[in-house]
């Protein structure tokens, strides 16, 4: 049932690698672990990947058997508290897979983030009409009801880069999802003017990679990288696809995406040009009739 899955926060991920290190340090097999605590194996796997919240009296077992003493224990015991506490996706899991749900809790602790997008305008920058026009036209089949509450998700995410300690963003956008009509003439206007708002904001960073520029390494698709205040909650990349989208760990592949990134926005358009260049698509947009 809806409501009842464990979506991965900040705090489960940080839980589950304190407690991988925990058993390897205290040089035991998962399969040692379940034998003498009962614990079965595939639960252990589930809760060092994060895909399965332990309870109390599990955690205790574990951090017995390991021979965890203070302060590790403490923390640990608090992190699985804080796990406990709803995200920022929980209003809106009927209506986001499993995965999404994820990236929108790490979204909103998350100290930075780094967009490509090939396709359209982030959904964190999105104007409602915006927002609506490309679910009608992506998600066909589905509800209404769902198309609202994902777009009500949008709204409630795009929060993180106006809060006292705003989220910092930095985006890079192919030509295309400027030069392409989502919604109509109107819809572009009021979200080109709405994106050179967001780009007075100090913690707003926006470029155009332009079709000049040939090809570049986001020619494979659109991607975002996350990175957060605390050093132990390694970067994420999170991976945008037709049929699932994905959550990317492990230094050497988020190094790639990080490389990159830094080869596109070195493609791109200076922030000022891109900014001429959205103004300048503005006024085409007006002359239509």
């Amino acid at each position: 049932m809806a409501g009842k899955r464990t979506v991965l926060t900040v705090r489960l991920r940080r839980l589950a690698a304190m407690l991988h290190e925990m058993r390897e340090g205290a040089q035991l097999s998962k399969e040692v672990v379940s034998a003498k605590t009962g614990i079965n194996v595939t639960t252990l796997y589930r809760i060092e990947t994060a895909q399965a919240r332990p309870q109390r009296r599990t955690l205790t077992a574990m951090l017995d058997l390991y021979g965890i003493g203070e302060p590790q224990r403490s923390d640990a015991l608090q992190l699985l508290v804080d796990a406990l506490r709803p995200g920022m996706a929980r209003s809106f899991e009927d209506a986001v897979s499993e995965v999404y749900g994820a990236y929108i809790n790490f979204e909103a602790e998350a100290l930075s983030a780094r967009f490509f997008q090939s396709t359209y305008i982030p959904g964190l920058l999105q104007t409602e009409a915006y927002a609506l026009a490309v679910y009608q036209t992506t998600m066909p089949k589905v509800s209404d009801q769902v198309i609202e509450q994902r777009i009500r998700a949008r709204q409630e995410r795009s929060k993180v880069l106006i809060k006292d300690d705003p989220l910092e963003l930095w985006v890079v956008l192919d030509e295309a999802v400027i030069r392409r009509l989502v919604g109509g003439a109107e819809v572009m206007v009021q979200q080109f003017t709405q994106l050179l708002e967001h780009t007075e904001k100090r913690n707003v960073i926006l470029q155009i990679l332009p079709f000049d520029a040939g090809a570049h390494p986001g020619m494979l698709g659109s991607f975002t990288l996350l990175d957060f205040p605390d050093p132990a909650d390694p970067e994420l990349v999170y991976v945008e696809g037709i049929a699932s989208d994905e959550l990317i760990e492990g230094h050497p592949e988020v190094r790639r995406y990080g490389v990159m990134f830094d080869q596109l926005r070195a493609m791109a358009l200076s922030p000022r040009d891109s900014i001429t260049m959205i103004s300048q698509a503005i006024d085409e947009l007006g002359k239509k009739p």
